[in-house]
């Protein structure tokens, strides 16, 4: 009786196993179609991002496709931010442990969008690149009409 205790809940911890591998591997095949349509993009747990020229679109990972999707342009901000455990820190040296988001201060707002990562590091990289971007996209001329 106990051995056969013991493998059922062998046999329960398996079936929820790959339960929750079917939910992740759903989430990214709707991330992986979700993505299709930027030219850079990531998926983590806490938050998909998605750059189309100076445009960011972001939400949460969901099985079907992200949900809370807010977007917002790279000539609306007035700067970006690595927060580290909600506080900010250098993006060239970033510490090694705490929960990373990426700021973004909007100019003509009052507003404040936060993007969590997972990694620290691949949020570093992220601000990077997205400094570099903004800063283009501050230097060229906006055509009027």
């Amino acid at each position: 009786m106990e051995r056969g205790l013991f493998w059922l809940s062998l046999l329960v911890l398996f079936f929820w196993l790959a339960g929750a591998g079917w939910n992740e591997y759903q989430k990214v095949e709707a991330y992986r179609r979700w993505a299709e349509q930027f030219d850079r993009a990531k998926y983590d747990v806490y938050a998909v991002l998605g750059q189309i020229g100076s445009n960011l679109t972001w939400g949460k990972p969901t099985r079907k496709e992200p949900v809370e999707q807010q977007s917002f342009s790279l000539q609306d901000v007035e700067s970006i931010r690595l927060l580290v455990d909600g506080e900010p820190v250098e993006i060239d040296s970033p510490p090694s442990k705490g929960s990373p988001a990426l700021e973004f201060r909007l100019s003509e707002q009052v507003t404040v969008i936060k993007i969590p990562f997972t990694e620290i590091s691949l949020a570093a990289q992220w601000g990077k690149h997205l400094q570099q971007e903004w800063q283009r996209w501050q230097m060229e001329p906006t055509e009027e009409a």
